[in-house]
């Protein structure tokens, strides 16, 4: 995996940061709800009648926001080394992980933190041991992947 490391600034790394924060409140403010990605496309497979339309709409805002970024900025250039069914298993794993966790990484990290929820705090710190763990063994014990 290669990445243009000088595309990450402070700065812009801050400035997301706010608008993430921002949004997420307002999102709070406006449904009652944290903005969960795994939990909004989650239940879009199982949804009420009530429930699809604001999932919809988030979905397509969003996507939306990556696209209007994607014109108006130039991309970092990213490269990954890996097959796409190693992304489906990944992809597979981490949905599992959020189900059974009750929500993403950025869902406690970010949102659960923030409401200084203790269950969050506990899923967070799992988050970050099992990266390290995982790192640890693929890129020291295992020869580096």
């Amino acid at each position: 995996m290669n990445l243009d490391w000088n595309s990450f600034t402070p700065e812009s790394t801050l400035a997301g940061g706010i608008i993430f924060g921002l949004a997420a409140a307002l999102f709070i403010l406006v449904t009652g709800r944290t903005p969960g990605i795994s939990g909004i496309i989650g239940d879009l497979f199982r949804p009420s009648p009530s429930d699809i339309s604001w999932r919809v709409a988030f979905l397509l805002w969003l996507s939306a926001a990556l696209l209007i970024f994607g014109l108006s900025k130039t991309l970092p250039n990213s490269q990954v080394d890996a097959e796409w069914t190693a992304f489906g298993i990944v992809g597979l794993l981490v949905g599992i992980g959020t189900r059974c966790g009750t929500a993403c990484t950025s869902g406690h990290g970010f949102c659960g933190l923030s409401r200084l929820s203790l269950r969050s705090l506990i899923a967070t710190l799992r988050f970050m041991a099992t990266g390290l763990l995982t790192v640890y063994i693929l890129r020291d014990l295992a020869g580096g992947v």
